[in-house]
């Protein structure tokens, strides 16, 4: 595919994630391009697209972070354009990575995308609801979502993908300390433990990604 419209330069890349950058430029093209044609992106978000949201995500799966841990397999709930999923899939050669989007249109881009950067053999796209995809997909190690929804409703859609001892790792916002707080009792209730507010990416991203991290409960006995 020649993209009509592309993201500019990559920047420079921190040494853990040098080694993607040609796929990454390769998906920001894509984005800029299909991406905002259909819709998944804004046009105002494309000279932004490196530090917004390709870098945003990604310093969350640099290995130093552990938050992603090495081999997992990972969920991305609402996936829409592959923000996290699909950027850390492209970071971390070593993962796989289940995108899962109930939208025809943008299931269908995550797809083309998919095939476009070659990462068939470790990223599946599951088109449907996360409320129902624990009946199909088998557990995962790490679940994410960005932007998604409020921390109350997220706990219903990805705590039960997780195995056991698995952690939520959610891309949140500036409300994030106050979303955690409102929803204490209900990871309580979830089976999630250890809730916490962390910020990623410093020297990389300004302002840092902040995530919320929790991890699932081992059931006793």
């Amino acid at each position: 595919m020649v993209s009509r419209e592309t993201s500019g330069p990559a920047p420079d890349l921190p040494a853990w994630l040098a080694p993607a950058g040609a796929s990454l430029t390769a998906f920001a093209d894509l984005l800029a391009d299909v991406g905002v044609a259909r819709g998944l992106i804004g046009p105002r978000e494309v000279p932004r697209l490196w530090q917004r949201h390709l870098l945003n995500c990604a310093v969350v799966a640099n290995p130093d972070e552990g938050l992603v841990p090495a081999g997992c397999r990972v969920a991305d709930v609402g996936s829409g354009a592959g923000l996290p999923g699909l950027v850390w899939a492209i970071a971390r050669a070593d993962i796989t990575v289940v995108l899962i989007e109930p939208l025809l249109r943008r299931s269908t881009f995550l797809t083309e995308a998919v095939d476009e950067l070659g990462l068939g053999d470790r990223v599946l796209v599951w088109r449907g609801r996360a409320e129902d995809a624990a009946d199909t997909i088998p557990a995962v190690d790490v679940v994410t979502a960005r932007a998604v929804a409020p921390m109350e409703r997220l706990l219903g859609w990805t705590v039960p993908l997780l195995t056991e001892g698995g952690r939520l790792v959610a891309l949140k916002g500036s409300s994030a300390a106050k979303e955690v707080e409102d929803a204490r009792t209900a990871a309580s209730d979830a089976g999630l433990s250890d809730l916490e507010v962390l910020q990623v990416g410093a020297g990389v991203v300004d302002p840092t990604t902040t995530v919320v991290v929790g991890v699932r409960r081992r059931m006793s006995g």
